[in-house]
This record gives C-alpha cells, structure tokens and sequence, in this order.
C-alpha cells in the first residue's frame, strides 16, 4: 500500500471534504489551463498580424495572389526575352507572326531623324545613280528628362504722339509676386512635393543635376506663397464636399516636428469624399483633408458641423456624438471592409475555419455590389433587398452561434463581436441605394498620405500640416475627375492671381474635366 493511500483518512465525511477540495482545486487548475491556452492563441493570432504589417504586404489575400502570379509573368516574360529563338531541330522554322503591339500615341510630338546613305554605292554592282524607292518609317518611344526654360515676358511701350503718355501691354500676374518661378514651376514642386512624395530638399538636389540653382527655402517660399493664393480655391472646394448628404470619413496619423523640442509628435489628417459614382450620381466626385494636432473627437465635430446626411467611416468613437446629437443630424453607415479585416487576420495563423466561413460569406455580398456598380439608386436597392438582405441576416444569425462556441477572449470571439455590435450601421446599405457597403472611398484617399508622410511632413509643423492638407485636397480631387494634377495646377496658378474672387468655383478641376486633353490634362 502506497504512502499516499496511507494517508488517507477513514473517516467517510473527511473523505468527502477531501475530495470536494480536491475537485475545487482540479476546477481552479483547468480554468487556469484554458485561460493560458486562450491567450497564447490570442498572442499567436496578433503576432501573426504584426509579422504581416511588418515583412508583408497589407493588402487581402486575393491581391496578394494577384500580385504573386503578375510578379511570375514579369520573370518568365523577362526571361524568355533574353534568349534567343530557335527553331525545334528537323522542322521547318513556324511562320513568325507579328506581334499584337499597342500603336504610339498620336499626342506625343514627333521629332524626326534622317538617316543618310552617306556614299551612296550600290554593294552589288558599285552603281551611284539611284532612284527614290520611298521611305521607311520605324517609330520608338524615348523620354527626354524634364528640362527648365527661360519664359521672357516683353511688354511694348509706347507713347502717345498728342500727350507723350506712355502705353505698356500688360502680361498676366505672376503666382509668386515679384518672384522668378512661373506657373509651371510652381505647380511642378508643388505636384513633386505632394504627389511624388519627393521633399524640397531632394528636389533641389535633381534640379542642381540639371544647372539650375534652387535652393531649398526658396522653393519652401514659393509654397507657402501658392498656398495663401489657392486658399479661396481650397475654401470652395470644402464647400462643395459637405454640400452632399453622403460622406465618406477617415483620418490617419502622420509624424509632426514639435516647434522647439526636436522631437516629433503625432498628428492627424482627416479625409471626407463625397463620390456618388458608385450609384450612377453626376454630382462631380471630390475630396477634401484636414490637419489636425490630436485625434480628438471635437475635430470632426467642427469639420461636419453643417453637414447633414450619411457618414461612412469606421468605428472611431470621436463619431458618436455626431450620430447622438438631438435631433439627429448624422447617420452612420458603417464598413464592412473594416469587418472583413477583421476575419482576414485570423487566416494567417494556420487554418481558420471560422474566419475563412465569414470571409466567404462576406465575399458573397461583395459580388452583388461589384454587379450593380454604378446603377441608379432604385435599382441596387432592389437587388439588395431581394438578394443581399436575407444573406446580411443569414450571417447574423451564423455569427451569434458561432460566438458561443469559441472562448471568449479569442481573436475569433473579438472579431464577432465587433461585427455583431456594429450590426445595425452594417445594414444600413440595405435601406437605401445610395449608401456603400463600406468605407473603402476614405480608405483609397488616405493611401496617398501614407506613402508620402516621411517625405513632406516629418520635418513640418501644424501650420505645414494645414498647408499639406489644402493642397491635397486640390491634388486628389484633380486625380477623382481624370486630371493629371500637375496639369491642373499648372492652370490654376496661371489663372487665379486675376480671376474674379466671385467666380472662384470656375477653377474647381471639374471645371476643366471636360476641356482636357492626353498632351496636357489640359486645354
């Protein structure tokens, strides 16, 4: 007999009390155990999404197939270029055929290049007299770097014979008062700055390569200056954007240097689209930003002060007083995209049934909205309630079982719930035809700020937040009308110094849409 079982006390109660201790104390054990076991899945699953934010790309997987398959293409098309053919040994050579290739556009100029004989000697016969036999025209397409040019403005004088006053012609006014940079100049840096991602000082260094002396902070004048110049032109637009009843809002970090303290702090730029394409609306599209130093909520409460309408956006809580206030002035429609990512980072941790389950069901919602893109608001509605909506429900429901399965701190568990308690913003697309699934319009105009935050506004201030957030909102807006910015700027800046301040909104680039052309984006 074991010491153990020695030890063990005869009496029948103590025996009972024993074992009820013990049961306790097994019960305590396995909550322990599967508390452990919860949070290492749950570690598991946010140092997986860490590993993809950090070494991966962030797009869904889809694209990341995409991307995979047309990296594939480009090595294997690169590849079979580099060797030359031959033809399968003991058979003829196939008949070559002519490649399918796209003919050079007709806008680009054309400078020609003749090519002479030189002694003209026949290599057969040795003959010198010949006759013109036509002529053979082969068409490459090169680049020329972009070259600066001296614009000399000359103004006639005269002087009238019966007074002797004296007539100069007037030439437009420059963008930068008593400065040298004409128009395209200024639109150049300004697109290179905020488009190109390319800071000042960069800029400098290109244009020194090309003999023109540029310094830096005069360049940093030359926007500051086209900035207090575009500002009505910035005011108008804002205007037309929260003059829609449908917004899409977003905002995203970007790193400020803190005036005095060489370090950075963190601020904000807040983005809103109005864009009602997607529902066949003839309104043009546009975006607006703004700069803000903190993500508090009183920003976007200041911004959408006199909006009234559907908010698209996510789950930030500096919303819900918009959405709270009486009488309700904002509605909110919220983003599927946001929940689908949600279920997305639980896949790249092993299998995830769960998850893969709801993405797919998502998906299904998705390819009724791919279907009816850009048809009037009647009929997507229709579509939606015949098709989408018993399907919305259907997951509902799904998502509900399923989240009494799983343990309750779970990344799966946490996915659910952010979807179930956001349910009825979910929805709202299914009552209207105007409203979007998702936020994905504030997500696409976002992009551009993330790639270019450390190059223009790292080493910036709030006041250069302000100035970056005006002129993006020129700049994007130019790109949603089909606008190549630079061009447009361009056009703005040798137009706005003269132009009636009570016909500002003819300089809206939906204003010149429908003047552009291929060799300039512009007329």
């Amino acid at each position: 007999m074991s010491s153990t079982v020695a030890s063990l006390p005869d009496d029948i109660d103590a025996l009972r009390a024993l074992c009820a201790r013990q049961a306790e104390e097994l019960a305590r054990q396995s909550g322990q155990l599967q508390a452990r076991d919860s949070l290492i899945d749950k570690l598991k699953e946010q140092l997986a999404v860490l590993r993809r934010a950090r070494f991966g790309k962030s797009s869904e997987k889809i694209d990341r197939d995409i991307a995979q398959l047309e990296l594939a293409l480009e090595e294997i098309e690169a590849a079979e270029a580099e060797l030359p053919f031959e033809a399968p040994a003991g058979r003829a050579e196939a008949p070559k055929t002519k490649p399918a290739r796209q003919p050079l556009p007709d806008h680009l100029p054309r400078h020609e290049i003749v090519h002479d004989l030189g002694e003209r000697s026949c290599p057969c016969c040795g003959g010198r007299d010949f006759l013109k036999g036509g002529t053979g025209v082969t068409e490459v397409l090169d680049y020329i770097p972009a070259s600066f040019r001296v614009m000399r403005h000359v103004q006639p004088r005269f002087v009238c014979k019966g007074c002797d006053n004296e007539i100069t012609a007037a030439m437009p006014s420059l963008p930068i008062e008593r400065g040298k940079p004409g128009p395209g100049l200024v639109a150049h840096v300004l697109t290179a700055k905020y488009c190109d991602h390319l800071p000042l000082y960069r800029q400098s260094e290109i244009y020194a390569r090309e003999g023109v002396e540029l310094a830096r902070s005069t360049m940093a004048d030359w926007v500051g200056k086209a900035s207090v110049l575009m500002a009505p032109l910035i005011e108008t637009l804002r205007d037309h954007v929260f003059a829609g009843d449908r917004l899409h809002g977003d905002d995203t970090p970007v790193p400020v240097l803190a005036p005095g303290k060489g370090k950075t702090k963190t601020g904000r730029l807040w983005t809103y689209v109005r864009d009602g394409r997607p529902y066949g609306s003839k309104t043009p599209p546009a975006v607006c930003y703004f700069y803000s130093p903190d993500r508090k909520g009183e920003h976007p409460t200041a911004h959408l002060k006199h909006f009234r309408g559907v908010l698209h956006a996510d789950g930030y809580a500096g919303f819900k007083e918009l959405y709270e206030a009486k009488p309700p002035k904002v509605l909110e429609a919220a983003c599927m995209a946001h929940v689908r990512r949600k279920f997305f980072d639980l896949t790249g941790n092993g299998p995830a049934p769960i998850a893969g389950e709801a993405l797919q069901r998502i998906g299904a919602l998705y390819d009724i909205e791919m279907a009816i893109r850009g048809s009037p608001p009647d009929e997507r509605l229709k579509l939606r309630q015949t098709k989408s909506k018993p399907m919305f429900e259907a997951l509902q429901k799904w998502l509900k079982t399923r989240l009494a399965e799983v343990p309750g701190k779970s990344g799966t568990a946490e996915a659910i719930r952010y979807a179930l308690n956001r349910w009825q913003a979910l929805g709202r697309f299914l009552e209207d035809g105007t409203i979007e699934i998702d936020n994905n319009a504030a997500e696409r105009s976002i992009r551009p700020i993330a790639l270019g935050r450390k190059n223009w506004l790292f080493a910036g201030s709030d006041k250069g937040g302000d100035r970056a957030a005006g002129i993006l909102s020129l700049i994007e807006t130019a790109k949603l009308n089909g606008l190549d910015p630079e061009a447009y700027l361009r056009n703005v800046l040798t137009r706005i110094a003269d132009h009636p301040i009570n016909r500002i909104d003819e300089l809206l680039p939906w204003a010149f849409a429908e003047v552009a052309t291929p060799q300039t984006g512009l007329v």
